[in-house]
């Protein structure tokens, strides 16, 4: 079943996506279910928004696949290298990626995220399905020197607009063997496939939830095949996923921005 969070030029509202419509729901389907309104509406029609908003935190896992660790010249981790973006970051889908006035490149990072649906702490990697409402598509945002220049990625990878996802929630989906494709204009950039991944979302989110409390809504991003990363002002990235569709981001220099 695919979940939409849309407008139809009011507050955001929920719906099941029906082919060319959407089946209104009457409330957040992680809280309240999948009663509906009786109302259809027609996808064309409305503009559909980031299908969560995180409670309280972004996840994301670097370094997952072994070609994109031997492409940034790291070790393989002996552990899931983890790290936060700020909710603040998240935005949907035909929403600009703002690009801040820092120096070099900004990249896109295709992947897999998943949602959690309930509280999660000290996950076992068997029971990994109980805690997850769904998945998304998501593009792992990065300044790619500031990462280097400041030594820890929360600036370089939190910047407003670094975290889009959508443009819809799956809540039945295999993630074993996903192909991620990732575009800029149109021209192929990244494409890898989730069994490739070091650690599998089993494993991630008993990882993560050993250290940190999930909430229902939080998001993890489960790291990006290897590939060529830049875009710049002007430039659409899009990014495939099998199951989930495309999300579509273009991009535009912020307003302080001098090129």
């Amino acid at each position: 079943m695919k979940i939409a969070r849309f407008s139809a030029g009011g507050d955001p509202q929920f719906g099941i996506v029906d082919d060319d419509e959407l089946v209104v729901l009457a409330g957040d389907p992680m809280f309240h279910g999948y009663d509906t309104t009786g109302e259809r509406v027609k996808l064309a029609d409305v503009r559909l928004l980031a299908p969560v908003i995180p409670r309280s935190k972004v996840v994301c896992i670097g370094m997952n696949y072994a070609a994109h660790v031997a492409t940034m010249q790291y070790e393989v981790p002996d552990n899931p290298l983890i790290f936060l973006k700020p909710n603040t970051a998240v935005i949907g889908p035909d929403e600009p990626i703002i690009i801040p006035p820092v120096d070099g490149r900004i990249t896109h990072e295709g992947e897999l995220v998943v949602v959690i649906g309930k509280i999660a702490k000290r996950v076992k990697a068997a029971d990994w399905r109980d805690y997850v409402f769904g998945f998304t598509i998501g593009n792992d945002v990065s300044a790619r020197d500031v990462m280097f220049a400041d030594g820890q990625w929360a600036r370089a990878k939190g910047f407003d607009s670094f975290a889009p996802i959508g443009p819809f929630i799956e809540t039945e989906l295999d993630p074993s063997a996903l192909e991620i494709e990732t575009f800029v204009d149109g021209e192929p950039r990244r494409k890898g496939n989730t069994r490739d991944m070091i650690t599998k979302v089993p494993e991630i989110i008993e990882f993560v939830s050993d250290a940190w409390t999930l909430l229902p809504g939080d998001i993890i991003m489960t790291g990006t095949p290897d590939g060529l990363g830049g875009f710049v002002d002007g430039q659409t990235v899009e990014i495939r996923i099998e199951g989930l569709g495309v999300l579509r981001n273009p991009a535009k220099n912020r307003d302080d921005r001098v090129d």
